[in-house]
């Protein structure tokens, strides 16, 4: 599956909306700004309903996290990848660290912040819906 960011077809938007986590004085991450860049499937038919979110340092501009995030039902998962595999479902599923993609010893840490300040958003949630 294919995947691109948000910014190649709407570079304006993405530019507004992108979301940032703010760490200052945290115990468990570097002060910095981590934005979240949004890639979704580019495949023809593809109904996913998945979002990567990769974590980027603004100091470094580098990629520390690689965030599945699957906001449909464990069933919807199964039927779609025709598939019962519960390791298999669980990564589609998602809030997870992407499994196939290499991650910075700071991934758990941003999985953890974006669970905790950014998915439980519903607003953003139901744009992150909308951009498919």
């Amino acid at each position: 599956m294919p995947h691109v960011s948000f910014s190649k077809y709407f570079p304006d938007l993405a530019q507004k909306e992108t979301r940032w986590i703010i760490a200052v004085r945290d115990p468990d991450l570097p002060t910095d700004k981590y934005g979240l860049i949004e890639l979704y499937c580019d495949e023809e038919n593809c109904d996913c309903r998945r979002v990567f979110l990769n974590v980027i340092s603004e100091k470094t501009g580098r990629i520390l996290a690689l965030i599945n995030h699957g906001w449909e039902s464990r069933e919807y998962y199964v039927k779609w990848m025709g598939d019962d595999d519960p390791l298999v479902i669980e990564d589609l599923k998602g809030p997870t660290l992407s499994i196939s993609s290499p991650q910075s010893d700071l991934a758990p840490i941003l999985l953890e912040r974006v669970k905790q300040y950014v998915l439980k958003d519903p607003a953003y949630i139901e744009r992150l819906k909308k951009a498919l």
